[in-house]
């Protein structure tokens, strides 16, 4: 065998080891930003409050929310409201549909629930907002319409 063909095998494994260890590093980083990111990201959002003293973000928004919807009868659960939410906005309280049959009628679906102001003005729970895109009044809202027609917003399984 000559020379040079013998010293591939030794080059070849130290460079896959290489490659091998970069590729570990590489998957590596995101894993350790990402725990760096979320520890900033909850310490942030736990400092921050709304008035009722509930975080501002979407655990806190659906908690108030069931606050209100146990003061005035409203049933519904945590997880009936956050699975919706999550198929209707991502949790985006701003959140705005433009190109749906809603929409090209005039009234788009607005907020965390995708309420369109008809819906959201007949069924506005008294103590909130009347801001649709208000996180708590269009939780609550869209809860009080899903009892309304579906008997609680744990039925809606889709588009409602």
């Amino acid at each position: 065998m000559p020379a040079a063909a013998q010293n591939r095998g030794p080059r070849r494994l130290a460079r896959t080891l290489a490659v091998a260890a970069t590729g570990a590093a590489v998957l590596a980083l995101p894993l350790i930003g990402a725990t760096g990111a979320s520890a900033a990201t909850t310490a942030t959002t736990a400092t921050t409050v709304t008035t009722a003293g509930y975080a501002n973000n979407l655990d806190g928004w659906i908690r108030e929310s069931l606050a209100i919807m146990a003061q005035k009868g409203i049933p519904g659960t945590y997880n009936g409201i956050y699975r919706n939410v999550m198929r209707e906005s991502s949790g985006n309280p701003n959140a705005i549909n433009l190109w749906d049959s809603n929409a090209a009628a005039g009234t788009p679906s607005k907020g965390l629930l995708q309420t369109i102001d008809p819906t959201f003005q007949a069924y506005h729970v008294a103590g909130t907002s009347w801001d649709p895109y208000d996180p708590v009044a269009n939780i609550t809202a869209a809860c009080n319409y899903a009892a309304a027609r579906y008997g609680s917003i744990d039925n809606v399984f889709g588009a409602y």
